[in-house]
């Protein structure tokens, strides 16, 4: 499927929803957050603790998704009210095709475990990447593996209208690269250390930020849902601070380890292995120049710039700075 098609799809959900402010107005029913599963985080623990429950007084109904761009189009169609941990090209995605969906802070940063995976019988590395053309390669468009994928193509001087490309989740990319059935594979988490299995990187994630080639997620809402439920939103953020500040301190880390990995349908030893490439960044981080302070918005049009000229969307924004929120981080801050 096209990317352009996944828009439109997105577009039209947007569109056509009977404003999503009837259903934040009866939030007394409860809210539906998105997540990933194999993507281990210390909200988790929170989650599992019924914090957030606890803390915002509403039922969550927790749904996890492949990827980034189902969470768009969940959020279009009135679905979900927040995604934890969307990565910043599907936002910018959906952000770039009209849809009006906020960033209300930075969820990790994870340069080492988004990446792409060659095929081991193909011995191909950095220094041989040029051999990739003519490829058949999974990626899951969109997303920021999408993006690292271009990135990395248009360092190597690789054409990727030269590749054959499919649209795949990376729990599927992995499972074809198993098969023999791919060259190469894009995706992240348990997905992308089960293509390692199968394959090498042709980079690695020190090196990817060298190019400036950034790998982070956020928390992204309905723009109408942020403005009408602040309180809210400010709740959620304040928990999820909580819980990263606890795992930062090292605070109960075995205890947290454990809870998370069951909740991410990963044994301890993965989820330990995976958790330990994540930085999860303090809210003060969060509100600087780095980040939301006009960082984050700076590298949305990069992304938007790096997509348009792929073909992989007709058109961006001229500004990315009305897709972040910082309000409720902020009164979360003084929480």
């Amino acid at each position: 499927m096209k990317l352009k098609a996944i828009l439109m799809g997105a577009a039209a959900g947007a569109v056509s929803m009977t404003t999503f402010a009837a259903h934040a107005a009866e939030h007394s029913d409860g809210i539906t957050v998105a997540y990933f599963l194999e993507w281990p985080m210390p909200f988790q623990y929170a989650k599992e603790m019924g914090t957030y429950e606890e803390e915002m007084g509403v039922p969550i109904n927790w749904v996890s998704f492949d990827t980034g761009t189902a969470m768009s189009a969940a959020m279009a169609s009135g679905d979900v009210q927040i995604s934890v941990s969307q990565g910043v090209p599907p936002f910018v995605v959906a952000a770039s095709a009209g849809q009006d969906i906020q960033i209300v802070d930075v969820a990790v940063s994870y340069s080492d475990n988004d990446n792409c995976v060659v095929a081991t019988a193909l011995e191909i590395d950095k220094d041989t990447a040029g051999d990739l053309e003519g490829k058949k390669v999974a990626v899951p468009l969109g997303t920021a593996a999408h993006y690292g994928f271009l990135k990395q193509m248009d360092h190597f001087g690789v054409d990727p209208a030269s590749m054959e490309i499919v649209d795949m989740a990376p729990a599927e990319g992995a499972a074809a690269l198993a098969q023999g059935s791919l060259d190469m594979a894009c995706g992240w988490g348990g997905a992308l250390r089960r293509m390692k299995e199968s394959g090498n990187v042709l980079l690695t994630g020190a090196e990817k930020e060298e190019l400036g080639i950034l790998v982070f997620d956020v928390t992204s809402a309905p723009a109408d849902f942020v403005a009408e439920n602040p309180d809210m939103v400010a709740s959620f953020l304040k928990v999820t601070a909580d819980a990263n500040a606890m795992w930062n301190a090292g605070e109960n880390r075995e205890e947290m380890l454990e809870v998370i990995a069951r909740d991410s349908g990963m044994d301890v030893t993965a989820t330990d292995e995976t958790i330990s490439t994540f930085v999860f960044p303090p809210v003060d981080e969060q509100l600087s120049q780095k980040w939301l302070g006009g960082g984050a918005q700076e590298f949305m049009n990069g992304v938007a710039e790096v997509f348009l000229e792929a073909g992989a969307i007709d058109e961006k924004r001229d500004s990315y700075a009305n897709a972040v929120a910082t309000g409720p981080l902020e009164a979360a801050q003084g929480m």
